[in-house]
């Protein structure tokens, strides 16, 4: 496969999909409302970005000791988008929604001794530690609860998992399959539907690797899943101990959190469940029931305050934290510690 060229220099059509990098700031979203928070599906300590800016106004690490390229964060991206291009013939697939943090700064060789009042725009560089992005196919979608939700494909890159000053090896991804919530851009993931070790020297792996995920993820038995969801209710007393559980579960030792579901959400995050909670007026009285699918958004909802390396493994979690605890209100016993 051929990635020399840059997204600026071609146009990759296949199946009348093109990956366009034509115009900067154009919002990549194919349902954006003109309000722009709702289109960020991660929010906490990163900017927006479009692809061409990714390469035009950004250099590429390299490992130090054998000046070899890492691959770069534009070709990540488009590397999936091409792999999801091939293997869902005839779907039409969205721009990619790219998000950006940790900027690390730098200088070329003639501005070293400078001062920095005296430093050009063109004596600077820079690169994103870390990335994170998703695309849409909105054609395949389903109906939950009175909320659209579209099958959505992205991936995570932290460069601060490699180590930039050793020689080239196996380079650090993470890529899933899953739904979006149409409605807020919340992430739905499943654990067939996420990749978190990818390890790929060169964008061969990467595509075969996407592709391999593709064909192993099962959306029947996702939507299926998160039908279910509907049919729990929870009350307002059930999810006051939920919070408080999960509040209690990050001050209990390492062998007593290893006896129980791992529960990745920090105060953070917990904080904004309970705000958003308590702003649609899901409380009111202790008799006052919601379900089980709006626990999960409640979740996802909170996900966005997530650094982006961590961003994918609490989508995961969400998921196994929502659809467990309905499990377990129903007599399921291995997330029971949460509502006993």
């Amino acid at each position: 496969m051929e990635t020399s060229q840059s997204l600026s220099e071609m146009t990759i059509a296949k199946n009348g999909n093109k990956l366009s990098a034509n115009v900067k700031n154009e919002p990549s979203h194919p349902n954006n409302s003109g309000n722009s928070k709702s289109n960020h599906f991660i929010e906490a300590n990163s900017e927006e970005i479009d692809i061409l800016s990714l390469e035009d106004d950004c250099i590429v690490p390299v490992f130090s000791k054998d000046n070899e390229l890492t691959i770069s964060h534009p070709v990540f991206i488009e590397t999936i988008w091409e792999a999801a291009n091939s293997f869902f013939l005839g779907e039409t697939l969205g721009q990619p929604n790219i998000r950006v943090s940790h900027r690390i700064k730098g200088r070329i060789p003639s501005a070293i001794h400078k001062p920095v009042n005296k430093l050009l725009e063109s004596d600077k560089t820079m690169y994103y530690e870390r990335m994170a992005f998703y695309f849409d196919i909105p054609d395949i979608n389903e109906t939950i609860n009175g909320q659209k939700i579209h099958l959505s494909i992205g991936g995570v890159r932290a460069y601060n998992n490699e180590n930039l000053y050793g020689r080239k090896g196996k380079e650090k991804f993470k890529i899933f399959i899953g739904y979006q919530n149409s409605s807020c851009c919340n992430l739905c993931v499943t654990t067939d539907g996420y990749l978190n070790k990818l390890e790929a020297t060169n964008t061969a792996d990467l595509f075969i690797s996407a592709l391999e995920l593709f064909l192993r993820y099962n959306p029947e038995k996702q939507i299926k899943q998160m039908k279910s969801l509907v049919e729990s209710e929870l009350t307002e007393r059930q999810f006051a101990q939920i919070i408080g559980r999960m509040q209690l579960y990050q001050y209990l030792s390492i062998k007593e959190q290893k006896e129980l579901p791992q529960m990745l959400f920090k105060d953070t995050q917990i904080n904004s469940i309970v705000k958003a909670y308590c702003n649609v007026k899901y409380s009111g009285n202790s008799n006052k029931k919601t379900n089980m699918w709006n626990f999960y958004n409640l979740l996802t909802e909170a996900n966005r305050n997530s650094y982006i390396d961590l961003f994918l493994d609490r989508t995961l979690n969400a998921t196994e934290l929502a659809t467990g605890i309905s499990k377990a209100l129903n007599g399921d016993g291995v997330y029971r510690w949460f509502i006993e």
